[in-house]
């Protein structure tokens, strides 16, 4: 392939290319689904073809990226029309917190562990699942979240209250994850075993394997979230 292919082949994808994603609709890299991320790569990777590989026509490039760039569009437009070609494409919000109770087969469904979901309520400035009403995993990535009643609005600050209650580093606070106890994390507490076996005791669990994920509260009460209470 000559030099002058090579510039016609790099003209036509970069003007064509560049007249589609003016014809496409535009969104925010947040604001995009998987589906629209995966398509917008694909695009991306018959331009750069269309560019150098001299094994495909200049023709059928500029089909492949017309063909799959109208595609794309057509589905945008239906999954605008249909709720079902929507859930089928895009997927659908799912419910990871209700009631303050965190729901182990949605959190499975999209792939979080506990330690992923508590990374995500820090970046919203939550440092504890107690405080969450209900937390909604969006179809971009995003967690969307609302508080309990009593954790909204007037703070601490806003009423001059000083806290004197000891401040805990949200990455050790969490003692149990999935049944299985983060002795770790219990040390660095300045807590047990014994300690933690006598919380559950009294809050009616007879074994460790029944709990979910528990964390330590700032009052060294434990928050304890049940396995298998995601009924919704």
């Amino acid at each position: 392939m000559g030099v002058t292919e090579i510039i016609i082949r790099t003209f036509l994808s970069f003007l064509i290319l560049l007249s589609l994603t003016r014809i496409m609709e535009r969104k925010e890299i947040s604001e995009m689904t998987f589906f629209n991320f995966a398509s917008a790569i694909a695009i991306g990777s018959i331009a750069g073809n269309l560019a150098f590989n001299q094994h495909l026509s200049i023709l059928n490039g500029i089909i492949s990226l017309i063909g799959w760039s109208l595609l794309t569009l057509l589905s945008g437009r239906i999954v605008i029309k249909s709720k079902k070609v929507r859930k089928v494409i895009e997927g659908e919000p799912l419910v990871v917190i209700k009631n303050g109770k965190i729901m182990e087969k949605p959190l499975r469904k999209v792939s979080l562990d506990v330690d992923a979901l508590t990374a995500l309520l820090r970046q919203k400035n939550i440092f504890s699942i107690k405080e969450v009403e209900y937390a909604i995993f969006e179809i971009n990535g995003k967690l969307s979240i609302m508080k309990k009643d009593h954790k909204q609005h007037v703070t601490t600050g806003d009423m001059n209250i000083v806290n004197s209650q000891k401040k805990l580093l949200p990455t050790i606070t969490g003692v149990v994850s999935d049944g299985v106890i983060n002795t770790s994390n219990l040390e660095k507490l300045n807590l047990d075993t014994e300690w933690l076996n006598k919380q559950l005791m009294q809050a009616g669990i007879k074994t460790i394997s029944d709990v979910f994920y528990a964390e330590v509260q700032p009052d060294n009460t434990l928050y304890i979230d049940h396995k298998n209470d995601n009924r919704y």
